[in-house]
């Protein structure tokens, strides 16, 4: 099946990005949101994302023009009713999504694709609510932020997903200008199952006075050649988001390596998220460019 109709659910962060992204990639792309306000505060973030890439000359101003001009908000569920393929974003909570598939079920015409974009949620749980035929076209799609810059996209299928639709991902995955690979519906996926515990390892290592903040940080960007070291990859990330995944996979594989280190579990008790925050494992509210390290053991 060509995809030619996009439907995204959530405006938010990742909502949005996935709609800008499947905007410039030439689909009419619908996004649905809970409230207008919402949608607004989203699609305001497109627009400012779009400038961004036609001050650069990444677009063009009437590639600007032509990208928004096929997006289109709305807060009723009907107005995904004939899309291809509906990609959503929400909130990660398996009640919420499984109440939200349940309602698009029986909208959507038999052919739509059903893709979530959840980092670490059972795609296999996720869809139980829909009817049998639509768990043959139900998949993951694990965008990264910010998702117009990056170029991976982890598709995920399951037991139950069918070949031909799993093609068909691979192939819109492409068409957005993404790089898919692909994965299995096993918690995690592939790059949450590898990174997840890197970034637990550090905060242990940081616990157990193996380094300082800033000399753990160095020792991987210089010895490792890593872009950025874990602990300011953790405040990137956002620490919350960390501790949530990895409590889900720590629940799923019940693995030493897998569960949340005393030490984060404190700082998101205490708010300290990271950039998001204004403090994490650095405090950026001086200075976001020059972080300082906090005081934390």
């Amino acid at each position: 099946m060509e995809v030619k109709k996009v439907g995204v659910l959530g405006c938010g962060l990742m909502g949005a990005g996935i709609a800008q992204t499947s905007a410039m990639a030439g689909f009419e792309t619908t996004v649905r949101e809970v409230s207008e306000e919402l949608l607004q505060k989203g699609f305001a973030a497109i627009e400012k994302s779009l400038e961004r890439f036609a001050d650069k000359g990444t677009i063009t101003a009437e590639q600007q023009k032509q990208a928004r001009d096929r997006l289109f908000g709305t807060t009723s569920f009907d107005d995904l009713s004939d899309c291809d393929i509906i990609i959503e974003a929400i909130i990660e909570n398996l009640d919420e999504k499984q109440k939200t598939y349940r309602q698009l079920d029986s909208l959507c015409k038999p052919e739509t694709i059903f893709a979530s974009n959840t980092s670490s949620l059972s795609i296999t749980q996720m869809m139980s609510p829909t009817s049998a035929e639509r768990q043959k076209r139900f998949i993951g799609m694990h965008f990264f932020n910010p998702v117009p810059i990056m170029k991976l996209v982890e598709v995920v299928r399951t037991i139950l997903t069918d070949a031909n639709v799993y093609e068909d991902a691979i192939s819109f995955a492409q068409k957005l200008g993404k790089v898919p690979v692909r994965a299995g519906d096993k918690t995690g996926f592939i790059v949450n199952r590898l990174l997840v515990p890197y970034l637990l390892d550090s905060i242990r290592a940081l616990e157990e006075g193996v380094g300082s903040i800033v000399d753990i940080d160095n020792a991987m960007k210089l010895g490792c050649g890593y872009p950025m070291g874990p602990l300011t990859l953790g405040d990137f990330v956002g620490l919350d988001t960390t501790y949530y995944i990895a409590e889900i996979m720590f629940n799923e594989f019940r693995e030493k390596r897998f569960a949340p280190p005393t030490l984060l579990k404190r700082m998101v008790m205490a708010g300290l998220y990271g950039r998001k925050s204004g403090r994490g494992f650095y405090d950026y509210t001086k200075d976001a460019k020059d972080p300082t390290p906090m005081n934390l053991v």
